[in-house]
């Protein structure tokens, strides 16, 4: 009987420590890839841009057909554009 008490213990102390790291990662990790996926949908669904060295203002097209923005995003050539 002990043993089988041994054995439920552990069985709780990992459920709780998995719901532990999935509370983590649901409220720590996942808003900022989430963040990440929007922006850059929104950067590969730009309709204008004004860059300066690694950054562009731009606009972009959302779910709807409108423009909206403006949204920064990186500029890989580094050039300057209006």
């Amino acid at each position: 009987m002990k043993e089988a008490t041994g054995e439920l213990n552990m069985t709780v102390i990992t459920v709780v420590a998995i719901a532990a790291v999935a509370a983590f990662f649901y409220a720590f990790v996942w808003p900022s890839i989430k963040t990440t996926i929007q922006r850059n949908n929104q950067c590969a669904n730009t309709s204008s841009c004004t860059c300066n060295g690694k950054t562009c203002s731009c606009y972009y097209i959302d779910d709807n057909g409108q423009e909206a923005g403006p949204v920064t995003c990186p500029n890989p050539d580094n050039t300057a554009t209006t």
